[in-house]
């Protein structure tokens, strides 16, 4: 049962920047997660035979930056409830830059090594909080994501690339030394709950051996204050608040259209940010 605000409290928030991670945070109704559900699948059917000749990571190319392009997507990125518990922590002024699906089917081999977001995105100051919001259970036996608590306000950690098949991070990008890993925190969600997570803290998840599919979005906000070195102007939508800034090319919320025009849009959106974000990436 959700409550008309999820506002984060005063000791909600103080954990939040002492662990780097908080959860769970009710923010989906019933029918909410239904019809996120329905839509997901929709989406996932359309481009099953797409998705089975690519490589897991590769994967995600089909589900990213969604908000930008599918309404649906939209109405969950800029729900009331999950902008009231990020603007607790961010404050008033809410961008939404970048949005991923991270899917596990039964059985599939997909997981994602230990990381730290900050290392590749280029955003500085790190005023930049993600919101993992499920539509399915995620719990350990389908691989819900784990977290080393803490690890945000430590120095930032060497990573490598290793571009693993079925590591699911666009490089398999992973903490180049040893992770205790006795330490991690399982965040487990019921449908339509969220944890929210700092840019630096160490995360990943393991394969999802269970049969239960693990379904959710994680979609990253921003101050508008943020500034992304890269080439290009980054993008981003206004979803809370005003942008007195000017640091990205603010999108439009996107509009009903055929899939197929809907999908051509979320193409376009996907190069660009891809040649942002991946400029000093492998080919």
């Amino acid at each position: 049962m959700t409550t008309a605000t999820s506002s984060l409290s005063p000791d909600q928030v103080r954990r939040f920047e002492q662990d780097g991670y908080l959860f769970p945070v009710p923010v989906l109704d019933e029918a909410e997660i239904k019809a996120g559900m329905t839509a997901f699948m929709a989406h996932k059917t359309r481009h099953d035979a797409r998705l089975a000749q690519m490589a897991a990571r590769e994967k995600y190319q089909v589900f990213s930056q969604t908000h930008f392009a599918y309404p649906w997507v939209y109405r969950i990125a800029s729900h009331p409830r999950v902008l009231d518990a990020v603007e607790s922590v961010l404050g008033p002024n809410v961008l939404a830059w970048d949005s991923n699906w991270f899917v596990k089917m039964p059985g599939e081999k997909t997981y994602v090594s230990w990381h730290q977001d900050g290392t590749y995105w280029n955003l500085n100051p790190p005023s930049v909080v993600s919101a993992w919001i499920s539509l399915e259970r995620a719990f350990p036996g389908n691989g819900c994501m784990r977290v080393i608590p803490g690890t945000h306000t430590k120095p930032r950690l060497p990573q490598r690339e290793t571009y693993a098949t079925d590591n699911a991070l666009s490089r398999g990008q992973e903490i180049a030394v040893e992770v205790d890993e006795a330490r991690a925190v399982d965040l487990v969600l019921a449908p339509g709950e969220m944890s929210l997570h700092h840019i630096w803290i160490v995360h990943g998840s393991n394969a999802n051996t269970s049969n239960v599919p693990r379904i959710g979005i994680a979609i990253r906000y921003v101050k508008p204050e943020v500034v992304q070195d890269s080439p290009l102007k980054p993008i981003a939508m206004l979803v809370r608040g005003r942008d007195d800034h000017g640091h990205f090319e603010l999108q439009r919320p996107p509009t009903e259209q055929s899939p197929d025009a809907m999908d051509a849009t979320h193409r376009e959106i996907v190069a660009r940010i891809r040649a942002t974000v991946m400029k000093n990436a492998k080919a």
